[in-house]
């Protein structure tokens, strides 16, 4: 659906839609591993890109399709490439523009699975790897080499929620003849879109907010037509792409992305305004309130505060696991985005294989504690964490 004028919120019901000969209302999951030629000519021509059409579901499925065309709308890219997860996304970011020999520079501040990417398998294959602060605009134009070809980050990060300026890391990166790649997981095309904002790649963990119930996997990159085209030639190579299935569900959750963003965001803030009065808690980090160090600049780029909520506790990790096994409502699960809100401690899950040095750099105490807001009611959240609060 190409029409410019559709809001968003219709785009996330409309855009992308693959019917069948029937001409179902729901989107259709094309179960299907491969698919029929009409003859030899229809056959060579599809695998050689010269006729459209579907042939192996590695390569492309209608139910995939759909659901790259609806989040590339959402974004406001050219295209979208879906994969098996948000990981295997960045992964394919990666494998596709680096080589042994190239550099990128990357926020400190991020999911611990992509630090270990970045810092592991990168590194083992010749890539050199630059961590900056996320919102020192110095610190990561000092790190630009001659050999830079990519500049990464999460706004706003996980778990702090610190925000980068999009807009300016994206001249600092053209400036230098690389590409800017934006993390929007915590937001989702609902609150921001990077590529708006100059960025020219932006990844996806779809298991989160795109899906929002906690049911599929997946991933997806979003940009123009030539870099996407790279990439999907890696995915359709290497294989880590989205089941139909997956695609299906996918496509189910981004038809409520944006009502359910505008409740969560409300509790979210209001979570976090009420956390800041609490005795015991040391430091709130949610883009939303005035105290957060970012928050004019989180105002610009984004449309709300989001959806997860960091606090600091005075009492270290005895205090965050009291309040952790003390949830009774909350769910204790490393995942996010879900209409169910969910509680961690990062120091101990999400960033436990990361090295201490590693997170005492980028702020993830042992008193801390990270709320992805779901759609309780906002008293219901209060009083479970009073439970543990003291």
């Amino acid at each position: 659906m190409s029409e410019p004028n559709l809001h968003p919120e219709t785009l996330a019901i409309r855009a992308g839609r693959e019917t069948s000969e029937f001409n179902e209302h729901s989107q259709a999951l094309f179960l299907s591993s491969s698919f029929t030629y009409d003859n030899a000519a229809d056959a060579a021509a599809m695998f050689l890109g010269e006729k459209e059409g579907y042939t192996y579901s590695r390569f492309s499925n209608p139910t995939v399709t759909a659901f790259q065309q609806r989040l590339a709308a959402l974004e406001g890219g050219e295209r979208a490439i879906a994969t098996a997860s948000g990981m295997a996304a960045i992964q394919g970011v990666m494998l596709t523009f680096l080589k042994a020999g190239d550099h990128i520079v990357s926020s400190q501040s991020l999911f611990g699975s992509t630090i270990n990417l970045f810092s592991g398998l990168l590194t083992r294959f010749g890539v050199e790897v630059s961590f900056v602060s996320a919102t020192d605009p110095e610190a990561w134009r000092a790190a630009i080499r001659p050999n830079t070809r990519l500049l990464f980050l999460e706004t706003p990060s996980n778990p702090l929620t610190e925000i980068s300026d999009i807009a300016a890391l994206a001249d600092l990166a053209h400036a230098h003849d690389a590409l800017l790649v934006v993390d929007n997981c915590f937001c989702s095309p609902a609150l921001q879109q990077p590529l708006r904002l100059g960025a020219d790649l932006v990844v996806h963990s779809a298991t989160k907010s795109l899906d929002g119930h906690g049911r599929v996997h997946g991933g997806a990159v979003v940009g123009n037509d030539a870099l996407i085209e790279q990439i999907y030639l890696h995915v359709r190579t290497a294989g880590p792409t989205l089941s139909p299935f997956n695609a299906w569900v996918l496509l189910s959750g981004l038809e409520t992305l944006f009502i359910r963003m505008e409740r969560q965001c409300a509790s979210a803030l209001a979570l976090a305004q009420w956390l800041e009065t609490q005795p015991g808690v040391k430091r709130v980090f949610y883009p939303g309130l005035a105290s957060h160090p970012q928050h004019a600049l989180a105002m610009r780029q984004q449309s709300a505060g989001g959806t997860v909520v960091s606090f600091e506790l005075e009492g270290g990790r005895d205090a965050a696991w009291r309040i952790y096994d003390a949830c009774q409502v909350l769910s204790r699960t490393a995942n996010l985005g879900d209409v169910k809100t969910t509680i961690t401690h990062p120091a101990s899950t999400t960033h436990a294989r990361v090295t201490p040095e590693a997170r005492a750099k980028a702020g993830i105490g042992e008193g801390l504690l990270r709320i992805s807001v779901g759609l309780e009611h906002i008293d219901d959240l209060k009083q479970d964490l009073l439970r543990g609060l003291c």
